[in-house]
């Protein structure tokens, strides 16, 4: 039998690895991923991540689909949904109320994950307005991904198009770098743009945003979703006014 656990029970690197399927997997559980990619998003060795997967299938929380992709269980997905909430939690706090900035907050929140008790994330989730999404605009557990809209690849959209900055993959999350140029740009979710330009050739598309233009590669902007024209502002959480003074 798998053995229960709570998720607040896992060591620091059970929950990262658990975050880090989820991330791969998507929220909607879509994605396919191996340990030997694990390994690589996290810079462990695949021994190392395979050791752990090992740990992880023998709680109940990890299992093989087919060949050698992994996926989460019932159990992982609410325990890895649990890690992301807290994470996403921390993340408004420390960029709304503390005022650090995407790239900081993420690696703050990684550290403050694990120690919040139910009792604060409750009342953090009280205070923030209980955002669906993390700051980034990605959705909090997979229930909320089912209903709100997947999101067109900014990469994908041509010159002239109108949009609005819809969420900055958990993929791009990883990239500190990424996340500063977009957060220094205005380029966050609920930000109106157009496309100046967008070439293969040059594997470079331009837009125009809050903050004038910006330029992206075709990589970095296909992880970031658009939903084209002006989208309903409902779809972008606002932390309360009061919770940020």
């Amino acid at each position: 039998m798998p053995r229960r656990h709570d998720q607040r029970d896992l060591s620091a690197a059970a929950q990262e690895y658990l975050l880090a399927l989820r991330v791969l997997v998507g929220a909607d559980d879509t994605g396919r991923a191996t340990a030997a990619q694990i390994a690589r998003h996290l810079g462990v060795t695949t021994q190392a991540a395979s050791e752990m997967f090992r740990r992880l299938v023998a709680d109940g929380l990890v299992a093989h689909a087919e060949g050698r992709d992994l996926h989460l269980t019932p159990a992982g997905r609410a325990a890895a949904d649990g890690i992301f909430r807290r994470h996403a939690l921390l993340e408004w706090l420390l960029t709304s109320v503390v005022g650090l900035g995407w790239a900081e907050s993420d690696d703050e929140a990684m550290r403050l994950q694990g120690a919040i008790s139910p009792r604060v994330e409750a009342r953090l989730d009280e205070m923030l307005g209980h955002p669906e999404t993390c700051p980034h605009g990605n959705p909090i557990d997979a229930e909320t991904a089912r209903r709100r809209p997947a999101g067109i690849r900014l990469s994908a959209m041509e010159a002239g198009a109108p949009a609005t900055i819809y969420r900055i993959t958990e993929e791009a999350e990883e990239d500190a770098g990424l996340l500063s140029y977009l957060e220094a740009r205005a380029l966050i979710p609920g930000a109106h743009i157009t496309i100046l330009a967008r070439s293969e050739s040059l594997d470079s598309l331009t837009l125009d945003g809050p903050r004038g233009r910006a330029t992206l590669g075709l990589r970095p902007a296909a992880l970031v979703r658009v939903l084209p024209g002006e989208a309903d502002p409902a779809l972008f959480h606002r932390v309360p006014v009061a919770s940020a003074r």
